[in-house]
């Protein structure tokens, strides 16, 4: 029996493009004013004569969306339908809303926001606005198994939401007076339907909520609540009062000396909620369209208006954690959870660089050197995948990888600093991130995928000196630009460390992704492409020790960036290695502990340093509580990582707020060195998914007790080691599929497994189950 009065019922299996019936049409409001203007909707009324069988919504959108049926809220996801390129993909959604309708008649509501679509994208030097449309619509269509029932078209109608005015830097005005109404028709857009994809990674969801920790008062009269969080979040705010007043929440990520609420670093993303009470007992409201990076809010009362309660409510699109790691330094396992938290709040649909300034975009270089500790704290598979066919789409003619996807600068050119594409160890995120997808899950589909691009991006490095050894240009923007070890510490300014030049770093990366991509066309079976990248990479690699090595094994700038990279990916000669290990561990002594490396550097330098057997340096370097060092920041309060090693001062001032984000997961990579070296826990590129595990933990005495897991395909991993004197105790548990192998080396002697003595020299396999392996160091 056909539900809908007066609708005929499309036949069964009647689908057009993206899940849709050829008679749903992308519609828009008529009385939508623009970009920053009041929010709309579009609505339809209907009869059911009974709910006999389950009825679905699939729906969609140009900019953001939220639906009702009957006044309730479909479904829980946030930001719908997602942010993606979208004059390639754009995202849909499919909710049972059986429970939501009633005999009789229904209504159906699509409230609308501007978005990432239309709202303002880049900094205020170059603002975008209406970047992929300026007009906001929704498809959408109600289904059961036997084939449509109603479907937008153009007797829809349309009119205005209480949400006043919303934008993704700008945050959300509500009015709680304004009643939806309908007031205006709608027009039916030329949309290409081929656009239209099942939403790709997993919806963005509420965590648990953050009560304030502390508050207090300023001297003007507001209130300023501390949640104790920096997160990626949205205020909830229960309030009552008068009718027409208006509650205002400022957010802020840090505090200056005295507790001054500091948010300069948002530069001109205004990130306030304004909310205007309807006057009718306690009103509960969070914004629906946007959303804030802070640990801070303050709340600005008129007369009259009683806060209730408040909250900091976390967003995420990773919300289930599927890794941990602790110590024995407390240190150390906050600054675990602060790259927990940056990551959940920068995974928001796409891995941006920050939650809280007006920038929030996909920067490829921050996402390729954390991409293999994402997939160590959350199932990251889904999610890379789909940021890397944004970035495939954003992948200029000529083959430059963009600095960040979805890319506003390729349709909006930035011209004072050309084109926003093709620097090394940005670009390099097409080679390295599905690389690190297939290590941690075990399918090729994603190299496979990416292959191709991987292919013109090193055609495109090769391309730019035309030969092994790029020499990037010092202007911005021009041709084979590099940002080098962005944010690299230099120490003191009247005698500054050596850092690495473009040159080097960009000739280290074309290596780096030549010979991994190599590796992947022989794992596809694109053998001639596997031979000829093979060759490629010899000839860098020959070239590169003719450009950057002396004749006593002396790397060109000796700074520890430079030898990390080279001894991490076997670019250092072996008839220096003698000598180059004497530079290196000199070059890291000079600098007293901290660290000397920027973006690309930092991921290499303790993987580098304990793969050479230097841990005693790795252990100070990681422990250092002096600036530059990830500790230091924990010293100083910090629940997320910053994007500067020296965003703030001892005395707690703000170092240069017009770039500072405290909220930014690059240096958070180094927790891949927890998990890989000192728990040990190293997957097998010959047998990935962890089928296979490399089981070779690496003793720093400070941090014990070590303990580790991580949810694999096959199940969970666990590995841990504490030390008593010299002997180690180390032990494992490996799910079913899993095979592990360890090795009685020079530093791992007299080895036991299960109470089995393994000869020096030799390795063992390990099988599924629970093991304890003794050695002494």
């Amino acid at each position: 029996m056909n539900m809908f009065e007066g609708r005929s019922t499309a036949a069964a299996g009647e689908v057009s493009h993206g899940g849709f019936s050829p008679k749903a049409r992308m519609i828009a409001p008529a009385c939508d004013g623009g970009q920053g203007t009041a929010g709309t909707f579009v609505s339809r009324e209907f009869s059911v004569e009974e709910v006999s069988s389950p009825v679905r919504l699939t729906i969609s959108a140009l900019g953001l969306y939220r639906a009702f049926i009957n006044g309730k809220r479909v479904g829980n996801d946030l930001l719908t339908p997602g942010w993606t390129c979208y004059d390639d993909r754009i995202a849909f959604q499919s909710y049972d809303v059986s429970g939501l309708l009633q005999e009789g008649e229904n209504r159906i509501e699509i409230w609308l926001g501007d978005g990432w679509y239309r709202s303002q994208i880049l900094w205020a030097s170059n603002p975008i606005f209406n970047c992929w449309g300026d007009r906001i619509a929704a498809i959408a269509e109600l289904s059961t198994e036997d084939g449509s029932l109603l479907a937008t078209d153009e007797t829809w109608r349309s009119g205005f939401t209480p949400v006043v005015r919303s934008g993704i830097y700008y945050g959300e005005d509500f009015d709680a007076r304004i009643v939806p109404e309908d007031s205006a028709g709608v027009e039916v857009l030329e949309f290409d339907k081929t656009l239209l994809v099942p939403h790709e990674v997993e919806p963005v969801k509420e965590l648990t909520p953050f009560s304030p920790k502390d508050s207090w008062t300023e001297d003007d009269g507001r209130q300023v609540f501390d949640f104790g969080q920096n997160a990626a979040a949205y205020i909830r705010i229960c309030v009552k009062g008068r009718a027409g007043a208006s509650v205002r929440v400022e957010h802020s990520e840090v505090l200056g000396p005295d507790r001054f609420f500091d948010n300069r670093n948002y530069r001109s993303a205004r990130a306030e909620l304004i909310y205007t009470l309807k006057g009718d007992g306690e009103e509960i409201h969070a914004p629906l369209f946007s959303f804030m990076g802070f640990r801070y809010a303050r709340v600005t009362l008129p007369d009259g208006v009683e806060l209730v309660s408040i909250q900091s409510v976390p967003i995420s699109s990773v919300p289930v954690q599927a890794g941990g790691f602790t110590s024995g330094v407390p240190a150390v396992n906050r600054l675990v959870e602060n790259s927990i938290w940056s990551q959940r709040s920068n995974f928001i649909e796409i891995p941006t660089d920050c939650p809280q300034r007006d920038e929030r975009l996909g920067w490829t270089g921050d996402a390729q050197v954390f991409a293999g500790t994402a997939c160590w704290f959350a199932d990251s598979q889904r999610f890379l995948t789909k940021y890397l066919r944004d970035v495939m789409h954003d992948q200029r003619p000529n083959g430059a990888v963009p600095h960040f996807s979805p890319d506003p600068t390729r349709l909006h050119p930035i011209d004072a600093r050309g084109d926003w594409a093709g620097s090394t160890g940005w670009g390099d995120a097409i080679v390295i991130i599905p690389w690190q997808v297939y290590l941690h899950y075990g399918d090729d589909a994603v190299l496979r995928e990416c292959f191709p691009a991987m292919q013109r991006w090193l055609d495109y490095l090769w391309g730019i000196s035309d030969g092994p050894v790029i020499r990037p240009p010092a202007v911005w923007g021009e041709h084979g630009f590099t940002f080098g070890d962005w944010l690299q510490p230099v120490g003191d300014n009247r005698k500054p460390r050596p850092t690495i030049a473009d040159d080097c770093a960009a000739t280290l990366y074309h290596f780096i992704s030549t010979d991994l991509a190599s590796r992947i066309a022989g794992i596809i079976g694109d053998e001639a492409a596997a031979s000829r990248l093979a060759a490629r990479a010899e000839q860098i690699r020959t070239a590169f020790r003719h450009e950057f090595f002396s004749p006593s094994g002396r790397i060109a700038h000796n700074d520890q960036t430079s030898w990390a990279l080279a001894f991490l990916y076997g670019l250092v000669p072996s008839e220096y290695a003698e000598a180059a290990k004497s530079y290196f561990r000199r070059v890291v002594e000079e600098t007293d502990g901290v660290i000397g490396t920027g973006f690309i550097g930092t991921p290499a330098l303790l993987p580098a340093l304990t793969e050479l057997g230097m841990l005693d340096l790795a252990e100070k370097i990681f422990l250092n509580r002096k600036v530059p060092g990830w500790l230091y920041q924990v010293e100083r309060g910090a629940t997320s990582i910053w994007e500067r090693w020296d965003a703030m001062a001892e005395d707690g001032s703000i170092y240069d707020p017009d770039m500072n984000s405290y909220n930014h997961y690059a240096y958070g990579a180094v927790c891949q060195w927890l998990f890989e070296y000192v728990a040990g826990i190293k997957p097998v590129a010959s047998a990935p998914g962890f089928r296979e595990i490399d089981l070779d933990p690496a003793i720093l005495p400070q941090l014990s007790p070590v303990s580790a897991w991580h949810d694999t395909r096959l199940g969970r991993v666990e590995a841990g080691w504490s030390l008593e004197g010299n002997s180690a105790t180390y032990r494992v548990v490996l799910p079913e599929g899993a095979t592990g192998r360890i090795a009685a080396t020079d530093a791992r002697k007299n080895l036991s497994i299960d109470g089995q003595a393994v000869p020096g020299g030799e390795s063992a396999r390990l099988s599924a189950g629970e093991h304890i392996i003794r050695f002494t160091i």
